[in-house]
């Protein structure tokens, strides 16, 4: 029988448990997927410490994933056995070796493209797509700050943005991730720890600001985050991996008529259609050079409790995928 690793209740990576499932038959609408890789995200993290309580237990962690068609159920006319697709489950499940999701979760990938890559950027991919068009209409005359610019998203917003013609400005902890910024498409990189962060973004915009910041680090640095806008500025917070963000007083936005927006991925690809159009773009932006990620951070299945632990110490740049064997 397949494995899966199962949680029972919150708490520390102990929590995740190597268990025998049964996977059944795919029932109306679904497939049964042998997985080839699966993404690890902060999440997942959230998920299993009990911060976000969204998985009844006992449950399988994960959102993420790619693998290959092994049956179909009824109804299914979009895939056929032996079908490579990769998914974004909103019903979690992905820490296992196989199985059944919603074909409608499914998006066919295309030749050339590889599973481990993208098993572990579908989040992270759509997330950038997402942040860059349905959240704030980002333009090549438009000065941006990332915040926690070698991190995942971080590092496919930098590259998309700079590609488009946008002045990239990404915040960093290490000179070796500032490097790695550089590359990446950063025409500004800030060392957090060593330099103040809001006076640099200044300098670099003569005093004006940035039109957005793209923040998923929440607690440490969202108010600093704010003081970094120009004028009508406005705040994407989409992750809090220092903990949650303290409450907000509404007068602080007013001093410059700032917005701030919290997007979650599921409200902007709920629509089929729109969620195909987005995976296309992904897609094409990593096989056209667009986008040139690192190679993901690799732990088998059996170890995703090191890789939640590496993940929240920092150790990890970029991807993070569980191979399946």
């Amino acid at each position: 029988m397949p494995i899966a690793m199962v949680m029972h209740q919150a708490g520390g990576p102990e929590v995740l448990k190597a268990e025998n499932i049964d996977i059944g038959a795919p029932g109306p609408g679904e497939l049964h997927l042998k997985q080839t890789a699966v993404g690890v995200n902060f999440h997942d993290i959230y998920v299993r410490s009990g911060l976000y309580q969204t998985l009844p237990l006992p449950g399988v962690p994960g959102l993420e994933g790619a693998g290959e068609v092994l049956a179909v159920g009824e109804g299914v006319e979009r895939f056929q056995v032996g079908d490579r697709v990769a998914y974004i489950a909103h019903g979690y499940g992905a820490y296992a070796e196989e199985r059944l999701i919603k074909a409608d979760n499914a998006v066919r990938l295309p030749e050339g493209l590889d599973d481990t890559l993208v098993a572990g950027m579908m989040v992270r991919g759509l997330t950038a797509r997402v942040l860059m068009t349905d959240v704030f209409a980002l333009k090549p005359s438009h000065t941006l700050l990332v915040q926690a610019a070698a991190g995942g998203v971080g590092q496919l917003l930098c590259q998309w943005a700079h590609h488009l013609g946008a002045t990239v400005i990404g915040t960093v902890g290490s000179e070796a991730k500032a490097e790695q910024a550089r590359a990446g498409g950063c025409d500004h990189v800030i060392l957090y720890r060593e330099q103040d962060v809001t006076a640099k973004v200044k300098e670099i915009t003569g005093g004006k600001g940035v039109a957005v910041v793209y923040d998923s680090v929440g607690k440490d640095t969202f108010y600093g985050s704010l003081d970094c806008l120009a004028p009508r500025g406005h705040l994407v917070n989409f992750g809090q991996s220092s903990g949650p963000v303290e409450p907000l007083a509404m007068p602080r936005l007013a001093a410059a008529s700032l917005t701030v927006t919290r997007p979650m991925l599921g409200h902007y690809i709920g629509d089929l259609a729109r969620r195909d159009q987005v995976a296309a773009e992904f897609f094409a932006a990593l096989q056209d050079g667009t986008l040139t990620p690192a190679a993901p951070a690799i732990y088998d299945l059996k170890d995703v409790g090191r890789a939640h632990q590496d993940m929240e110490a920092r150790k990890t740049h970029g991807a993070v995928v569980l191979r399946v064997r």
